[in-house]
């Protein structure tokens, strides 16, 4: 039997508590669901809502949110199903002392998850979005005292949010492309933005982004090794919210972007390769709670691969699978909870007998799985049947699709018989010889959960009108009516319902011999795409340990040199890119100038040149004296004024340091020809290509708009008539002070340096 002290859920009593404080989140949460289920009937009579609020009106942004049959559906789920979850773990969890952490994270993510499916506009439905991301990486890694967690819970965030970068892009874009970021207004623009060339690039990055989030292969590791978070957790994050956030971003942007051979055939192929390896995967594990998650990637795979057919069954199978794996799957997922909370462990081979001590806690298990079974009466045998129509209606490839559907639906009936019957039938084990029923908080969760499938099943009608219906005509993005039966006669869908029982039954019988082999599969170097993870990982710090070996040694120097390296590299590529600037005229100069010209060259070479510092020092006053002189020349009085002032100050506050800093040897192979006339062509092809990007940004015909917009405002905006004051201490306020802060730290940091004492100076002359 495992070790009940080596987890963290095994760490947290059952005893009672006269605190019901810890109840409040769940009763908000139903406060919330009540305010929804109230837009139910004019939904779906056809009626949307939505709320503006401006935001950044210029780029086109508003806080604009819709309740549609398809938003609706989603902040139901959340919120229902978000109300139990909180009920739970405030029992499961009542007497831990992160309680309260957990309950706000909880709330957080819950609000994050609502304010995406809500979300109109496309920018703020990534705001939050990335919420989400962030809530689930505190939550998987909620037990951060272990290594495992904090792993976990790092590689769900590289994950998602590598994915919600590209997401971004694709969102840009696509709202580039349409004209606008609302999502109600793409319907009306599908055939504009599926017949522009950028449609491809659109749709490849929107999809990458939902695969991230939604676990599609190759990213649907991360999805299982979520599993390190608390079991409640898990039964939020896998049912209601955050791993069906790209299934919920395709569905919405599906009247804009599928409906062509490029979106049938790439949700088909990833979600039904997806939904199938899932499932096998799912039957290689004997730890319940692992295994739920692998048949939460099959869901979300079977998902996509429906909403990818396009047509009224595929969305109505999509539409109501999506609300019955909710219910079975939390459900299943706060049973294992109870079922680990009694007994100390989840894996299957250590429970047995459970039937005879936990009678509530096994109906409530038999009733979820045999609804994830798809088993008549319960919603699950409906939503079954409406994908078989679907898979037999695909315009492209039916035989396909339904080959994946029963292969994958097969193993879910053996994984739910699994574990229906085996912790609960055979004799006692040790762990389950002292198990008891959980307290009521802990089972009523599961219990309305189990009971609404039942419910739905039985009244499918309910579902349809309200849920499933809506849902699809916003999928759609037109009306569009369904009619959902438990029995429609006898017809092949039905048939294939019962080819899968069977040939689920046989999996079920034959579970431990495909565990073994699919155990000796792996042990054998089996491809797995967390390997790829891991490898691309060590990869990326493999990468940055040698690029700060090269570039980040220790010495100043070093830093400025890369500094103008990539500098010079970067504007000479923008100038050769542009086009050059052609030889420029050269004015005539007098005597004087060419003078001056003489004197600030020699300095310029002197500097990189020369191997004392004192000189380096004076070479650079003289030059900075010269060009102020090239300013009084020009008329600049006050400029060349700036420059003096400046120039005499740096003199002598490095003349200052200078006399503070202690005396030392030139590096090695510093003072040789080579290397200072190295130091000298870096300097002068930086200072060539600034003079030649002068050139050619003074060739370009002037744009008075910025100008002529601070002319106009500054006098009644900002009450100045001195421009350039108005622009630094008004209009640049924050860029001002932020340099302000600059200046200061570097100082600061400056004088800390200057004070630092040596505590033996090096022997050796460097002036």
């Amino acid at each position: 039997m495992a070790d009940v002290t080596n987890g963290l859920e095994a760490r947290i009593a059952l005893g009672g508590s006269s605190d019901l404080r810890r109840f409040a989140p769940a009763l908000a949460s139903i406060i919330v669901f009540g305010i929804f289920c109230t837009a139910l009937p004019p939904v779906a009579a056809g009626e949307t809502f939505r709320f503006v609020w401006p935001w950044i009106p210029a780029l086109g942004i508003d806080l604009s949110f819709v309740v549609d049959g398809l938003a609706l559906t989603f902040a139901l789920l959340i919120t229902g199903i978000g109300a139990l979850v909180l009920l739970y773990t405030a029992a499961y969890f009542q007497k831990h002392p992160g309680l309260w952490r957990l309950l706000t994270l909880l709330g957080l993510f819950e609000l994050s998850m609502l304010g995406l499916v809500l979300a109109d506009n496309l920018i703020v439905m990534f705001v939050f979005w990335e919420l989400t991301t962030i809530t689930s990486f505190l939550l998987v890694g909620f037990d951060h005292d272990k290594a495992d967690a904090r792993a976990k819970a790092l590689q769900a965030l590289l994950v998602t949010a590598a994915g919600g970068l590209v997401l971004l892009a694709g969102l840009i874009l696509l709202g580039a492309l349409a004209g606008t970021y609302e999502a109600s207004a793409l319907p009306a623009l599908g055939d504009m933005t599926r017949g522009d060339p950028m449609y491809v690039v659109v749709f490849a990055l929107v999809f990458v982004g939902a695969m991230t989030k939604s676990a599609l292969i190759p990213f649907h590791f991360w999805l299982p090794n979520a599993m390190a978070a608390p079991t409640p957790v898990s039964a939020y994050l896998h049912s209601a919210t955050m791993v069906k956030a790209g299934i919920y971003l395709l569905a919405r942007l599906m009247p804009a972007l599928g409906g062509t051979e490029l979106w049938f055939w790439t949700l088909t192929l990833f979600g039904g390769t997806t939904a199938v390896l899932a499932s096998v995967w799912a039957l290689r594990q004997s730890d319940m709670k692992l295994a739920l998650a692998h048949t939460t990637v099959m869901a979300l795979g079977t998902l996509a691969m429906f909403l990818g057919g396009g047509t009224v069954y595929a969305l109505a199978g999509a539409a109501a699978f999506l609300v019955v794996h909710a219910f079975y799957k939390a459900s299943l997922f706060l049973v294992v909870g109870i079922i680990d909370k009694q007994t100390g462990t989840r894996r299957i081979e250590e429970l047995g007998g459970l039937g005879r001590r936990m009678k509530l806690t096994w109906a409530i298990t038999l009733l979820a799985a045999l609804s994830m079974a798809g088993v008549p009466p319960l919603m699950g045998f409906i939503a079954k049947e409406l994908q078989y129509e679907a898979a037999l209606g695909a315009a492209s490839s039916p035989f396909l699709v339904a080959g994946f559907a029963m292969a994958a639906n097969a193993m879910m009936v053996a994984i739910a018989a699994n574990i229906a019957l085996r912790p609960f039938l055979g004799r006692t084990t040790e762990a389950t010889a002292a198990a008891s029923e959980p307290p009521f908080a802990m089972w009523i969760g599961p219990a309305v959960l189990a009971l609404g499938g039942l419910l739905f099943g039985l009244f499918p009608d309910v579902l349809g009108d309200f849920l499933v219906e809506p849902t699809i005509s916003a999928k759609a993005g037109e009306p569009t009516e369904i009619t959902l039966k438990l029995w429609h006669g006898i017809n092949v869908p039905l048939m294939m319902s019962v080819v899968t029982l069977a040939g689920g039954g046989i999996i079920f019988f034959a579970a431990t011999a495909i565990r073994k082999r699919l155990a000796a599969a792996e042990a054998g170097g089996l491809w797995d795409a967390e390997r790829g993870y891991d490898r691309a990982l060590g990869g990326l710090k493999a990468t940055a340990m040698w690029q700060t070996q090269l570039i980040q040694n220790g010495r100043l120097v070093h830093y400025v040199w890369w500094t103008l390296v990539s500098f010079a590299v970067l504007l000479w590529s923008a100038i050769v890119i542009g086009g050059g600037i052609g030889v420029p005229t050269l004015p005539s100069l007098a005597v004087v100038e060419w003078a001056l010209l003489g004197l600030i060259a020699f300095a310029a070479v002197a500097v990189p040149l020369t191997q004392s510092r004192t000189t380096a020092l004076l070479s650079l006053g003289i030059l900075g004296a010269g060009i102020a002189l090239l300013f009084v020349l020009y008329g600049a009085v006050d400029v060349a004024i700036t420059q003096l002032l400046v120039e005499t100050l740096v003199v002598v506050l490095i003349a200052v340091a200078l006399l503070r800093l202690p005396r030392l040897r030139l590096p090695r192979g510093s003072a040789a020809p080579g290397v200072a006339w190295g130091r000298l062509g870096l300097s002068a092809l930086v200072g060539t290509g600034v003079g030649v990007g002068l050139l050619a940004v003074l060739a370009t015909p002037f744009d008075r708009t910025i100008t002529d917009f601070y002319d106009a405002a500054s006098v009644p905006d900002a009450f100045g008539r001195n421009v350039v004051n108005v622009i630094l201490v008004d209009f640049r306020a924050l860029d001002t002070y932020g340099e302000i802060a600059v200046v200061v730290f570097a100082a600061l940091g400056a004088l800390a340096l200057l004070r630092v004492k040596p505590a033996k100076e090096p022997s050796g002359d460097q002036a």
